[in-house]
């Protein structure tokens, strides 16, 4: 669990990580809209070559990139599975009694795999390239014309924050916590997959009671500064475009051209 990368932040002085936080929100949904329109190898491999690109110049290496993957791993392997044998299809490559695999269902088995793939290396390089407090200034900016009808922007982000935040800590805990039964005679790594699980119920309590320890610990420490939301609140870095943005805005408006040209003529 200490190697799954999702919330963590990886400091560096790259391009991706001096662009503005709002870019890259709205490069991200750019990004995600591309790959959901894409209905062939064609589009995913522009958005997987944008990617890539986006990587090189973030600095962020490729073995943490490639952790965040660990944590859906389970849902590949279950829709890889679920998709492979059960989408109906023409050509039918191997049969075994009333279990097929057809030429359709191979193809869009890759074809969601590698779109589901794409879609978590994209979210894990927007948390690992920017901290959660320019996450959270980036968002609350970006809905700020929502506070006409009165919905609670900053708070919104806050909650936001504060959970991307807890992700790692959470995760460290429950490191601590399974070392420490370990050391008491605790077996975690033994086992079928059912008798691993029911080792893993006696970590939950002393988990939740961390969480729910840290999340009053968090709270006091607000009220003894006198947070009140975002009543007379001002930004003590304010967040400014330049011309790394522009760049990232018409990498992403070129990508989504691309595939929408893509879609509509191939």
């Amino acid at each position: 669990m200490r190697e799954v990368s999702f919330g963590q932040y990886y400091p560096a002085n790259s391009f991706v990580h001096k662009c503005d936080p709002r870019a890259k929100i709205l490069f991200l949904i750019v990004y995600i809209v591309a790959i959901f329109l894409g209905k062939d190898f064609y589009a995913l491999g522009a958005c997987a070559a944008v990617f890539l690109l986006a990587a090189l110049f973030s600095g962020v290496s490729f073995r943490a990139l490639l952790r965040s993957v660990k944590a859906i791993l389970f849902l590949l392997l279950f829709m890889t599975v679920l998709n492979l044998f059960f989408y109906e299809g023409t050509t039918v490559l191997w049969q075994w009694g009333i279990i097929r695999i057809t030429k359709e269902a191979l193809y869009y088995t890759l074809f969601l795999a590698l779109r589901l793939f794409l879609l978590v290396l994209g979210s894990s390089l927007l948390t690992l390239t920017t901290t959660p407090v320019s996450l959270a200034d980036g968002l609350e900016s970006l809905l700020s014309p929502l506070k006409l009808i009165r919905f609670p922007v900053h708070e919104l982000a806050l909650i936001m924050s504060i959970a991307l935040r807890f992700i790692p800590i959470l995760t460290d805990e429950t490191g601590r916590i399974m070392n420490a039964q370990k050391a008491r005679g605790a077996d975690f790594e033994t086992g079928g997959l059912i008798k691993r699980v029911k080792a893993l119920v006696p970590t939950l309590i002393p988990l939740l009671i961390s969480a729910f320890r840290r999340a009053d610990e968090l709270g006091d420490a607000m009220d003894a500064r006198c947070y009140s939301g975002s009543k007379v609140r001002t930004k003590y870095k304010k967040l400014t475009f330049t011309w790394r943005d522009l760049i990232a805005m018409f990498v992403g408006t070129a990508l989504l051209v691309g595939v929408i040209l893509v879609r509509i003529y191939l």
